[in-house]
């Protein structure tokens, strides 16, 4: 049996939203850009939480986890504004493999500090589209998403100062 393919949907439904078509348009697809990444950030926090060994294990494995659930959350807030904005949300998880701004995760990754660096790297790459989306959706007029953006680059660059918190060494103070 061959999966079907089908192109994904640049349809939109009616809505009363006061905002341009052209606008929502345009924020939808940054949106989705974001949505995509955000599921596959999710997922690498999944992958660290579980394969990751060593002496801080719990600690990290603990916060690998909470850090996930943090992204679940925004994934459902992205793909909702999309939606809101009368258009349709891309979240499976084909879509976010091929439309993540990310890098893959390092599959060989073992040690606490491996998965911290690595996801370390990927929510730097993630918090600087984040900035970059607030002031594209804050130019193009729609302050709730460049709002929805803020809310969640105030948690990714805390996430990313506990991560980078752990990588610290002696000889760096």
């Amino acid at each position: 049996m061959v999966a079907a393919t089908s192109r994904p949907s640049k349809r939109f439904y009616p809505t009363r939203i006061d905002i341009p078509m052209d606008v929502r348009s345009q924020v939808a697809e940054i949106l989705n850009k974001t949505l995509a990444a955000t599921l596959d950030l999710k997922t690498q926090a999944k992958q660290a939480h579980w394969n990751v060994k060593g002496m801080d294990f719990y600690q990290l494995h603990e916060l690998f986890d909470e850090i996930a659930g943090e992204l679940e959350e925004y994934v459902d807030m992205v793909a909702e504004r999309v939606t809101a904005l009368g258009g349709t949300a891309m979240g499976t998880a084909r879509l976010a493999a091929s439309e993540s701004i990310l890098s893959e995760y390092d599959l060989d990754a073992i040690t606490g500090e491996e998965h911290v660096t690595a996801l370390s790297e990927r929510f730097a790459t993630y918090a600087k589209h984040v900035r970059e989306a607030i002031d594209k959706t804050d130019e193009l007029g729609d302050a709730d998403t460049a709002d929805l953006y803020t809310e969640v680059s105030r948690t990714i660059d805390k996430r990313l100062w506990f991560l980078e918190s752990h990588l610290v060494r002696k000889s760096d103070m």
